[in-house]
């Protein structure tokens, strides 16, 4: 069975100031996710699915359809603030945000039937991952095992230089099987040091060794049920959080503290880069433009 590829796209870019989806940085106007697309086409992956919002899935479908078609299956799932909500809660009447990365892949459940990777839509993570995911996944699956995974990166390869991020940092035992992920939510380079600073206004120093998920996930469908039932458990605490969002780690730190899954960290080699915030597009740019001198991808992606 060919592995699917689920792209989280339904951000709106605040910080970036407008659609960084499909913002171009190669040279024939590619997207950093026509580079992902490419590479999942490239390891033999079936199928593309596009979270996003409604009202911009016209974009989106102009941006991609043509290009794609006879290359791989596309499909689109919107992700709206009442999306796999019990119609008797009532939402904050201000709240305008979906409820986040858990809550973005769940929308996508009902058209997900085998093993699949979930990537941002803004995010380049390297060919090399898209090999080894699947592989892990479908060795799984076929022995039975409640084994899903993830590739991490170095904290200090995943820094922008024009403004704080969010990294989950992961902690694995002896055999690189994640044991958690803690969310820093407000990380930033200052005078040479990479801090941190925690939610009761402390700041930390991290080393930049940190092994950090760049939400980059390999899944069996079955994770599909967790995420439903623990997203059920949150928006019955959370209807009037104005703020509140559900995280993958959440989920996926619960689920193997209760033995319920294992989850393997595999260290990626390959360059990652993003695009935060709008002055990160210009060094994103020059990633491709060396990625194409390198021979890595063709200078036209798509023919």
């Amino acid at each position: 069975m060919k592995p699917t590829l689920l792209i989280l796209a339904a951000g709106m870019g605040s910080r970036y100031g407008g659609l960084k989806q499909v913002d171009p940085v190669g040279p024939n106007g590619e997207a950093i996710i026509d580079y992902s697309i490419f590479d999942a086409i490239r390891a033999g992956y079936g199928k593309v699915v596009f979270v996003i919002r409604e009202s911009f899935a016209g974009a989106f479908k102009e941006s991609f359809e043509t290009k794609l078609v006879g290359k791989i299956k596309t499909e689109y799932v919107f992700q709206e603030l009442n999306s796999f909500i019990p119609d008797n809660l009532n939402i904050h009447p201000d709240r305008v945000k979906p409820w986040g990365t858990g809550h973005a892949v769940l929308v996508a459940k009902n058209i997900i039937r085998e093993p699949f990777v979930v990537i941002n839509a803004d995010d380049y993570y390297g060919p090399d991952a898209y090999w080894k995911i699947p592989e892990f996944l479908i060795n799984s699956e076929t022995a039975g095992l409640p084994n899903h995974c993830m590739v991490g990166y170095e904290l200090r390869n995943t820094l922008s230089e024009h403004g704080h991020v969010s990294r989950g940092v992961c902690q694995t035992d002896q055999n690189e099987f994640l044991k958690t992920v803690v969310e820093r939510t407000h990380i930033v380079k200052k005078n040479g040091k990479i801090i941190s600073r925690l939610d009761d206004g402390r700041d930390i120093e991290l080393t930049g060794d940190e092994v950090v998920s760049m939400n980059i996930w390999g899944f069996l469908p079955s994770f599909m049920d967790h995420l439903d039932d623990y997203f059920q458990d949150f928006i019955k605490e959370n209807a009037g959080n104005l703020k509140g969002e559900f995280y993958i780690p959440f989920v996926v730190n619960d689920l193997i503290e209760k033995g319920k899954i294992n989850l393997k960290v595999f260290q990626s080699k390959d360059l990652w880069f993003g695009v935060t915030y709008k002055e990160d597009k210009e060094a994103a740019v020059g990633s491709i433009n060396r990625l194409i001198e390198k021979g890595v991808y063709p200078e036209k992606l798509w023919n």
